[in-house]
């Protein structure tokens, strides 16, 4: 494993094999598949559209289960996060954080989570964006390292 330093401008993902393969090819054969049943109609055509349809609707349904679970996973590394580093009651407020806001503040270092999760809860810090931004030092970059895995997955 590689360690990369997160910034801003890096921070988002982007899963070569499913954006720029997966995702366009089940694109192009709806689109293909739609074009061949106009040029020449038929039962098989179709039924062709159809499973096109089903095959870019499973792609999309894998895509989003496995960040809806990665989700749940971010958000109870948090929770236990936020029970060793903030105080108690503070603690159980941030709980009412959306997801969204709890990604945003998941590379924040210790020593600015107090801070950025009590501007979120008064209101101040809104979107993702806003908090994102908000933890970065001076020259655009957080104070966390994380590890950039090699894997096939991306995992």
């Amino acid at each position: 494993m590689t360690t990369t330093t997160q910034t801003y401008a890096n921070h988002t993902r982007w899963h070569p094999p499913f954006h720029f393969f997966v995702l366009p090819v089940m694109i192009i054969n709806v689109v293909w598949s739609i074009v061949y049943f106009f040029n020449s109609p038929g039962w098989n055509r179709g039924w062709a559209i159809v499973v096109s349809l089903s095959l870019l609707v499973l792609v999309f349904l894998a895509r989003t289960n496995a960040l809806r679970a990665q989700d749940r996973v971010i958000r109870l590394e948090e929770q236990i996060r936020y029970q060793q580093i903030l105080p108690d009651d503070f603690a159980q407020q941030a709980r009412s954080l959306t997801i969204d806001q709890i990604i945003a503040l998941r590379f924040a270092p210790d020593e600015e989570v107090e801070a950025l999760v009590r501007g979120v809860l008064e209101g101040r810090l809104k979107k993702s964006a806003d908090i994102k931004r908000e933890q970065l030092i001076p020259g655009g970059q957080t104070t966390c390292v994380f590890e950039h895995s090699t894997s096939p997955h991306g995992e």
